[in-house]
């Protein structure tokens, strides 16, 4: 299970959501192998004003939520695919993306009408 977050200036990004949602998606699938079915994005994208950091107008932010479980091999590798494809197929410099990873037990995830511990998944999670 992940659900992602995505920041970035709404001038910037908000006609190339469905690119980037492709190639977040890809990165996932790939390096943890979620379904292909099972895409979770929530694009939160803001004025300039509003978007306060020292990174140029393309700066974007991924969290990735997601249940606990997953080797640091896991993790390390998706954010090597963020930065070996994700970027470069949006253009990026590597100081315009930040990729945060933020896990939380299985338990404290309310899913299809129960605990996420209690959940029947037809993926791993402890890859």
């Amino acid at each position: 299970m992940a659900h992602v977050k995505i920041y970035g200036r709404r001038d910037v990004w908000q006609d190339r959501r469905g690119s980037v949602s492709d190639a977040v998606h890809r990165a996932l699938t790939g390096t943890w192998g979620l379904p292909a079915d099972k895409r979770f994005h929530r694009f939160l994208l803001l004025d300039a004003d509003d978007l306060v950091a020292p990174r140029g107008k393309d700066y974007l932010v991924v969290e990735i939520l997601c249940f606990t479980g997953r080797t640091r091999e896991a993790r390390r590798a998706l954010i090597a695919a963020f930065y070996d494809d994700v970027a470069p197929t949006l253009g990026l410099a590597l100081d315009d993306l930040e990729v945060i990873i933020i896990e939380s037990p299985p338990e404290n995830w309310g899913i299809r009408g129960v605990s996420g511990d209690e959940l029947s998944l037809t993926y791993r999670v402890d890859v």
